[in-house]
């Protein structure tokens, strides 16, 4: 098959999917959320998490008031809610009460946890910075939250018991195809 080359990056959606997320902060004595693809690991100890935010959402203002802020990975049966938590502003009220949002309590910070999410991370802001038409949101991780029974021995997850949901971009989600699983050893293959 012949590849297109060009300048730029089109639609800019080849690097997905990705695993779409629900970024939740408390401040001004409101709960928002927001959803987010764009979003990395960044070091296991201590533990950091980034998030790339417009500067145009109010999650970005909350935050930087807050101070914190909560990743929340959820399940392929929460799309809608991911959609819905995208589509809309906190600007224009209160996305928890309009979309029948459950929260639990967190361990360390004021941030939502959701009820629905199969893991979240608490996260203390850390840095933010600007880099091109988003803010690169950075922060520690003090407490995490996951439900034991969808995650292997070492913490990996399950695809037998839940299905992450995957944004491939221009507003799609899908599944991962449980069956396609191929554990490949760095041992041996980089003996290779």
């Amino acid at each position: 098959m012949a590849k297109v080359s060009m300048a730029g990056v089109g639609e800019f959606c080849h690097h997905y999917p990705r695993v779409a997320t629900i970024v939740t902060v408390h401040a001004k004595g409101k709960d928002n959320a927001m959803a987010a693809a764009w979003h990395s690991a960044i070091s296991i100890n201590p533990p950091i998490y980034g998030v790339s935010i417009s500067p145009r959402r109010f999650t970005l203002e909350l935050i930087l008031e807050a101070k914190e802020f909560g990743v929340n990975f959820m399940p392929t049966e929460q799309a809608e809610l991911i959609a819905s938590v995208g589509g809309s502003s906190g600007r224009e009220g209160d996305k928890f009460q309009r979309f029948g949002i459950v929260k639990e309590k967190p361990l360390k910070t004021s941030v939502p946890i959701l009820k629905d999410a199969y893991a979240c991370y608490e996260c203390r802001l850390m840095d933010h910075k600007t880099y091109g038409d988003h803010v690169w949101v950075v922060g520690e991780i003090l407490a995490s939250h996951f439900e034991k029974e969808l995650f292997t021995g070492k913490q990996v997850l399950n695809l037998e018991r839940v299905s992450p949901a995957l944004y491939l971009g221009a507003e799609l989600y899908t599944i991962p195809a449980k069956d396609t699983i191929r554990h490949l050893d760095r041992k041996v293959y980089g003996k290779r």
